[in-house]
């Protein structure tokens, strides 16, 4: 990993989606949908860029990990609020899964601090296949109603949530950036 430095490219942009979520929260409760659905498309779209250009860059660090991790949270959360002021109606008939979503998210970052004392950020492929996904259900959810994808959304998310706290259980120290469970098992045969 490259020196942590706050003003690279990746740490700018997730600094931005930081900056974003007072942005969201006020879109939401003054129940603005177009103008919060725009302000969220862009909190994801840079989402996909500070990693591709962390990487891209060569300016990965546990810094823009954690910032990306923070981000990723608070954009949820504003997501979760999103529903709860603008969309109140969705926001009860998908109430299981907004909790089951709220708990998939809490229990890995529970585990992790119970055992390392600090938030995990593993970015595994599993979680990032999941973000991707969240976007479009997100907006297919409250634009046309379509509430079978993001429930199977959630459902993939609680699967990466198990994997999490799988990794979390399995490491001996914190550390950013893990693949999968997989990926840690098969090092660890390698090591013996």
């Amino acid at each position: 990993m490259a020196k942590p430095t706050l003003y690279s490219i990746p740490n700018i942009l997730s600094l931005s989606r930081l900056a974003l979520v007072p942005v969201l929260i006020t879109l939401a409760y003054f129940g603005r949908a177009q103008a919060f659905l725009a302000v969220l498309a862009i909190s994801l779209l840079s989402d996909v860029f500070d990693g591709y250009l962390a990487r891209k860059l060569n300016q990965t660090s546990e810094l823009g990990a954690k910032l990306d991790s923070w981000g990723d949270v608070l954009t949820y959360g504003c997501m979760i609020l999103g529903l709860y002021w603008i969309w109140p109606q969705i926001f009860v008939q998908q109430a299981w899964f907004l909790v089951a979503a709220t708990l998939s998210f809490m229990l890995p970052v529970v585990h992790a601090l119970n055992k390392f004392g600090e938030y995990p950020s593993y970015h595994t492929l599993g979680a990032k296949t999941a973000a991707v996904l969240m976007a479009p259900a997100f907006y297919l959810l409250t634009l046309m109603g379509a509430d079978l994808f993001f429930n199977a959304v959630i459902v993939f998310h609680i699967i990466v949530a198990f994997e999490e706290v799988a990794i979390t259980s399995v490491l001996t120290q914190p550390r950013s950036n893990v693949r999968s469970i997989f990926s840690l098992i098969g090092r660890s045969k390698l090591a013996k």
